[in-house]
């Protein structure tokens, strides 16, 4: 039997957004470690960061390439470049995809060594084979394919396949969003979609945004905590439906470039904490 496959909503998506208290600093309300971008696609580093900080969470450190790092530091000063405390990973938008670690990035090994939940982007997925820590993956449908064929299943039997084979939660992209986690051991499954308000998302960098919404809010939900799948999976599903709500936002002056959605998330996610409140 199909299981029926739920819209995650502004309802679903408040639920998810942390708030800061008074007692919060820029420790306790997460921090997000990004190794992102390189010299051939320097900017994918700079679209994920703003996009990390405009969702909110309490700090980013951006320890990829040098390249990325001055572009990142030229966009957003606040942003941190020494390594320390990380409460979840970003990694792989603009990276080559390759299973091979980076000596010159001893950040990477961390991340993809590490215990703190990570989210793999682009090149990113290369270094499945290495993760040790709870993983969200965000592949196009041809970057899925090369991980896990499709071999004639339905979009949503191919991506609980794939859930399930490699262990992760996957975000399968596309106007409708799916997304999934592994299945339990009981039989249950987490799976959502999330349709996408506007067609103009369709274009370069958009993915690189989605990354940096999605990494920030698992890292504001992981300070001294490993969340579940399940949890990972709605925060994800949270983090695909703030995204196309801010490109919604950008698409009200006509077609928009990438960072314009990073811009638009900080009223998304200000519309959805009132509505949180109520």
């Amino acid at each position: 039997m199909t299981q029926e496959i739920h819209e995650w909503g502004a309802a679903d998506a408040a639920r998810h957004i942390r708030i800061p208290g008074p007692q919060d600093n820029k420790y306790t309300h997460g921090v997000l470690g990004v190794v992102t971008g390189s010299e051939k696609y320097p900017g994918a580093a700079v679209l994920g960061v703003e996009a990390a900080h405009r969702t909110g969470i309490g700090m980013v450190r951006f320890l990829g390439e040098k390249s990325s790092a001055e572009l990142v530091m030229a966009r957003r000063p606040e942003t941190v470049t020494v390594s320390g405390a990380v409460d979840a990973w970003l990694v792989g938008s603009g990276m080559e995809s390759t299973p091979d670690l980076n000596p010159d990035l001893p950040a990477l090994a961390h991340a993809i060594l590490g215990l703190q939940p990570v989210v793999l982007d682009a090149g990113g997925l290369g270094f499945l084979g290495h993760v040790t820590a709870p993983a969200i993956i965000t592949p196009h449908e041809g970057e899925l394919e090369r991980l896990v064929p499709q071999d004639g299943l339905s979009r949503e039997k191919w991506a609980s396949s794939a859930a399930d084979q490699l262990g992760v939660v996957v975000v399968l992209k596309g106007h409708e969003t799916l997304v999934l986690s592994p299945e339990e051991p009981s039989g249950g499954r987490f799976l959502v979609k999330v349709t996408s308000p506007t067609s103009w998302l369709a274009t370069a960098g958009t993915g690189d945004v989605l990354a940096g919404i999605i990494a920030a809010i698992v890292a504001t939900h992981s300070v001294k905590r490993v969340p579940s799948f399940q949890e990972l999976a709605e925060l994800a599903a949270t983090g695909v439906f703030l995204h196309g709500k801010a490109a919604e936002h950008a698409a009200e002056g006509g077609p928009f470039p990438a960072l314009d959605v990073a811009e638009s998330v900080s009223l998304v996610v200000s519309a959805l904490s009132g509505e949180a409140d109520h």
